[in-house]
């Protein structure tokens, strides 16, 4: 649909960048090991390495959810256009990579809880992303929706959730112009590069 382009504002109700305290649970784990040995009688004994478990914070990432305003605000887990809902798949599968390619982070499945969470309106289910979070073990619950003006004009919403707490730790929006794969996509990597927030706390 000619040249495509791209921006990134604050929508309405919608906070633009990391809210709240950056809260992260770091779990770590030790092991130690004594080896007792007898040689020719003699008992030799030594203390194993220690090791230590890198701090991994486990994050659940939600497939992301099509708000449809061109037909009457409807949100749906499967598009009416099979391309769209291609691309909702698309951006679930970007945002997954890019946390779990974050140092001391980790991606859960989300396999057990799929089904139900598909069943549900994710942002207004009184916090059950996290229930469905916290079933896997998970210190972050991660949603995702796009808003759908028209095909031309469209939003992209990431919120990002304590699990313990239910607390919003993140919210972040950005507008993209035009319905296709690559406006999508380029408007989630905008909001990976310059709003979320994928840091350890020392």
């Amino acid at each position: 649909m000619g040249t495509e382009r791209f921006s990134a504002r604050d929508g309405p109700g919608i906070i633009a960048g990391v809210i709240g305290r950056g809260a992260t649970i770091v779990r770590s784990g030790s092991a130690a090991g004594v080896l007792v040995a007898v040689l020719t009688g003699t008992a030799a004994l030594g203390a194993a390495d220690t090791k230590v478990a890198r701090p991994e914070t486990r994050v659940a990432v939600f497939e992301f959810e099509l708000i449809d305003y061109s037909r009457g605000g409807t949100l749906v887990a499967t598009a009416e256009d099979p391309a769209e809902t291609r691309r909702l798949d698309l951006l679930t599968g970007q945002l997954r990579e890019a946390i779990a390619a974050a140092p001391g982070f980790g991606v859960v499945d989300i396999a057990p809880v799929a089904a139900e969470a598909a069943e549900r309106n994710l942002q207004h289910c009184g916090n059950c992303d996290v229930s469905f979070a916290d079933r896997l073990d998970a210190d972050w619950s991660v949603t995702g929706t796009v808003q759908k003006v028209s095909n031309l004009i469209l939003n992209i919403n990431v919120y990002v959730k304590d699990v313990d707490t239910g607390e919003m730790l993140q919210a972040m929006s950005a507008d993209i112009r035009g319905n296709t794969n690559q406006s999508w996509q380029r408007g989630l990597a905008w909001l990976i590069r310059n709003r979320l927030s994928l840091k350890i706390p020392e």
